[in-house]
């Protein structure tokens, strides 16, 4: 597998995949361990720090992202964009030092869109899942 950094754009503090664990044209797996040091967690419930719902559906899109990169199904000139969220739900909060286990199915991949969903996981309990939309151009 390739690091993330090669195959995302994101960079700190907005590069949430820390490792692909499994990368098929069907689905790609990933893991994402937040510490207490993310950006968002001293003004997010402060008294109670949790994940924001947002971070996580951002958190499965870089996930499903950087396993098509890794495939090559799109060109190294191209960068995606999120253009729709769908059907987000979230079941468990997340809270700081939690790994979460994302599994992505690739729904559709063309030259012109990529349209995902996926779940998160604590453990084996569910925390949240949704579907997503983005769209490919080139970085030009």
């Amino acid at each position: 597998m390739k690091d993330i950094q090669e195959l995302l754009p994101h960079r700190k503090p907005f590069l949430f995949v820390d490792e692909l664990l499994e990368v098929s044209e069907e689905k790609i797996i990933g893991k994402r361990t937040y510490t207490p040091e993310e950006f968002f967690f001293p003004g997010h419930f402060p008294e109670y720090p949790v994940v924001p719902g947002v971070i996580l559906v951002e958190t499965m899109a870089q996930c499903g992202g950087a396993g098509v990169r890794q495939l090559g199904s799109l060109g190294d000139d191209t960068l995606f964009f999120l253009a729709a969220i769908e059907k987000a739900k979230f079941r468990r909060q997340v809270r700081p030092n939690e790994t979460i286990r994302m599994e992505i199915s690739n729904d559709r991949i063309s030259a012109r869109m990529i349209k995902q969903s996926g779940k998160c996981y604590v453990d084996d309990e569910l925390a949240c899942e949704a579907s997503w939309l983005c769209l490919v151009g080139d970085k030009a």
